[in-house]
């Protein structure tokens, strides 16, 4: 492998794959080599900006056999791909607009691997970069077969993915609106009076109604107020849409059987996921999800630091959410919390964590066998891990039953308030 590994430096002009062809006699492989001239795979890599994309083209015997600069966007790179002798096998690195390139490029090729940004730059680490020496890098990485692959979900799975991110900054957003909203009534040395809170319909009669305001105050409030109640408006839209997306995945009903977890946290976890089948162990799911701490080891040391926070941060932040919430209302969930705080309040945050990471494990084991959460007794340091593989013990068939989807439990899973310390001060959704 060291020897196939050296092809990756900018200035060699070719890769040695080690294969099973070559302990082959120079007999067989002379017989063979008309036939397999027509058949020969090219390796292409893509280095791909807005405008403009680097192209390099391998034979298989990994020699460099053309190299071009493609100006224009995505369009005109599927373009000149079209002019390219084939078969191809073709590479490129995940970035905006990735899946749109993969769906373009599927047709055209036997093989599209889209790499996973974060492990490339490992690999890429280099005192020289440039678009053509990363574009010859993917190449010989599709070449060798070693290139870090992304899971590409299907078009309308990333239509889903984006209407909750979206969603998750129109929150954003309105966070920031009463956060200013607090600075002006601050800076005029004013405390809401209203029993129901300031973001209530008579606390936003009180704001508007306030009098002796200056002139450029009463501007600030009244565009703050406005501009909140149209966000308002966009979230409602927005989760009427994700409402109706949720309502054709059954999977979405099946986590919400978990106490303390609502839709918002259960569609996102099904849209991320996608296909549970890709993950060869549950447990992989919290590393997917960035809940897994970082680790240094060597020999007998081995260092934990903080979570790594890989992947999407809008579903690992909806997880640590859910867990407050299931820790009020789960033996279970809360029987894992206090064994991992000891009693300690300081390490309520680092507990809730960990309970996050446990709940993505036991809703991949719940969408593999379809089976429903059952509430057992609180769980002990000696049965944590068997809890979580037992955790899911009813069947779900069809739709849920009621009182696992419907009444009290429902309704504080969606509008309930977090246990813990809320995120940016918003209510849990």
């Amino acid at each position: 492998m060291s020897t196939a590994m050296s092809g990756l430096s900018a200035g060699s002009a070719a890769v040695v794959r080690p294969s099973s062809s070559s302990l082959s006699s120079s007999s067989s492989s002379s017989s063979s080599s008309s036939s397999s001239s027509s058949n020969r795979m090219y390796y292409v890599g893509l280095d791909v900006h807005a405008r403009q994309t680097t192209l390099e083209m391998l034979n298989d015997r990994g020699q460099t056999v053309k190299r071009q600069t493609i100006r224009g966007g995505l369009d005109k790179v599927v373009e000149e791909v079209e002019k390219l002798p084939g078969p191809l096998s073709i590479a490129y690195e995940a970035s905006c607009g990735y899946g749109y390139l993969h769906d373009r490029l599927a047709p055209l090729a036997k093989r599209v691997v889209v790499g996973h940004p974060a492990q490339m730059r490992l690999i890429f680490k280099s005192k020289r970069k440039n678009d053509r020496i990363d574009g010859g890098k993917i190449a010989k990485l599709l070449y060798l077969d070693v290139m870090p692959q992304v899971h590409v979900p299907g078009v309308d799975v990333r239509q889903w993915r984006g209407l909750i991110e979206f969603r998750a900054a129109t929150l954003n957003r309105r966070v920031a609106l009463k956060n200013q909203v607090r600075a002006l009534l601050r800076g005029l040395g004013l405390a809401a009076s209203v029993p129901r809170g300031l973001w209530s319909k008579k606390g936003i009669v009180w704001l508007k109604d306030l009098s002796g305001l200056g002139e450029t105050e009463a501007l600030r409030r009244d565009m703050l107020i406005d501009e909140l109640s149209e966000v308002n408006r966009r979230i409602k839209l927005l989760e009427q849409a994700l409402a109706k997306i949720a309502a054709a995945h059954p999977a979405v009903r099946l986590l919400m059987t978990i106490p303390g977890v609502g839709i918002r946290t259960a569609e996102a976890v099904v849209a991320y996921v996608d296909d549970v089948n890709r993950f060869g162990k549950m447990t992989q799911l919290g590393t997917y999800f960035g809940l897994v701490p970082c680790q240094d080891s060597s020999a007998a040391v081995n260092r934990l630091g903080h979570i790594t926070k890989e992947g999407p941060a809008t579903v690992r932040k909806l997880l640590c959410e859910a867990a407050w919430q299931a820790r009020r209302r789960s033996r279970r969930v809360s029987g894992w919390f206090e064994r991992i705080t000891g009693g300690d309040t300081d390490r309520r945050k680092i507990a809730a964590v960990a309970v996050a990471r446990k709940l993505v494990v036991v809703m991949g084991h719940m969408l593999r066998s379809g089976e429903a959460w059952r509430e057992g007794p609180a769980s002990t340091s000696s049965s944590t891990n068997t809890s979580m593989r037992t955790g899911c013990a009813r069947r779900l068939r069809g739709s849920p039953p009621e009182d696992t989807v419907t009444g009290n439990d429902r309704r504080s899973s969606v509008a309930g308030a977090v246990a813990g310390p809320t995120v940016n001060g918003e209510r849990r959704r």
